[in-house]
């Protein structure tokens, strides 16, 4: 396949799936495997695949109730309903379905050794760089501090295991979050820590997380969720920058993380990343439980001004802001006169 051909591919993918652009799709994938392995570098094959992974991606979202890529949504829809209306009593009680050798399982999370199992899943099979270099490193004490906000779900953190050992194959989490959307709040469930072991990831297990994580928040009578993804999937509603500051440059260079700019000496870099001693913002100290009120009303008024936003109790306040070592460090400026 041709770069030409390669590109066509990927722009079919990114505009959606009209009749003609999926039947195109197809015929493409049909020559991409038919026989062209010889002739293709493994870089284009990495390429490649992961082109057909977002195409069944597409495929999987297009049978949800999410606006499909193709559709136009402007302000006279936000109040429509993408699906019907649905009771309790209409979502099964039981779970779906899944492979021979599998079984469902909900994770404890707050204990130690249980969690372990989600971090090691994690770390081997998460989001990761495309030359699988780097992998998001989340620790036992994060994913706990994560998970267990004030009225989190025992049942929305689970996952498969198998296999002789019962290992922890795949895994999906879901806490429920105060969200305020264009002046109206609503009870959402929050999805995050969708992970599938890669011994597994030709089963199509993530769309089974995905419609059984639905079945359960639905059972609580809530029947909308929140998510981020590193790909595009329909539909976005908002998108995301990271600012990042290097704080050990050298380390991230030797590790291949980051790159030595041209004709930049090692020392000149470290020193123009060094931090400064002391602060220049005055008043800056460590937050402490005193400040959960102010700090709850500050935030949600700010939060206001954007269209889609988190609304915090004071209780949310203190679990996610509170300083906690080994994983989150938070600051407020005190005002010294007042």
């Amino acid at each position: 396949m041709s770069t030409e051909e390669r590109d066509t591919l990927r722009d079919l993918v990114e505009q959606g799936d009209t009749v003609e652009s999926q039947d195109k799709i197809r015929e493409m994938l049909k020559e991409m495997t038919a026989g062209e392995a010889g002739k293709r570098s493994r870089v284009d094959d990495k390429r490649l695949k992961k082109i057909a992974s977002l195409y069944d991606t597409h495929n999987f979202w297009d049978s949800q109730p999410v606006p499909k890529a193709t559709d136009v949504v402007t302000s006279d829809d936000y109040n429509k309903q993408i699906d019907d209306v649905k009771t309790v009593d209409e979502i099964s009680d039981k779970p779906l379905d899944i492979p021979a050798g599998f079984q469902w399982c909900n994770v404890n999370i707050e204990d130690d050794n249980e969690c372990k199992d989600v971090y090691d899943l994690l770390t081997q099979n998460y989001v990761e760089d495309d030359d699988a270099m780097f992998r998001f490193d989340y620790s036992i004490k994060f994913l706990q501090w994560a998970l267990t906000p004030p009225g989190y779900k025992k049942d929305w953190l689970f996952g498969v295991r198998g296999g002789k050992k019962n290992k922890l194959f795949g895994f999906i989490s879901g806490i429920p979050v105060h969200i305020n959307v264009n002046g109206k709040s609503m009870v959402m469930a929050e999805i995050n820590f969708l992970c599938v072991h890669r011994s597994l990831r030709t089963k199509k297990l993530a769309p089974v997380l995905i419609k059984e994580v639905t079945r359960r928040v639905n059972r609580y009578n809530i029947w909308q969720a929140v998510y981020t993804a590193g790909i595009v999937i329909p539909t976005p509603i908002a998108q995301s920058t990271y600012w990042h500051r290097s704080l050990n440059p050298k380390k991230l260079i030797e590790t291949g993380f980051s790159s030595l700019p041209h004709k930049m000496p090692m020392a000149r870099f470290v020193k123009m990343y060094k931090t400064a001693d002391n602060t220049s913002i005055k008043g800056l100290r460590a937050m402490t439980t005193n400040d959960v009120v102010p700090v709850q009303l500050l935030l949600n008024e700010y939060m206001k001004k954007f269209k889609l936003h988190i609304t915090f109790s004071a209780d949310e306040i203190a679990h996610f802001f509170l300083p906690k070592e080994w994983v989150i460090e938070s600051y407020v400026v005190e005002d010294p006169e007042t």
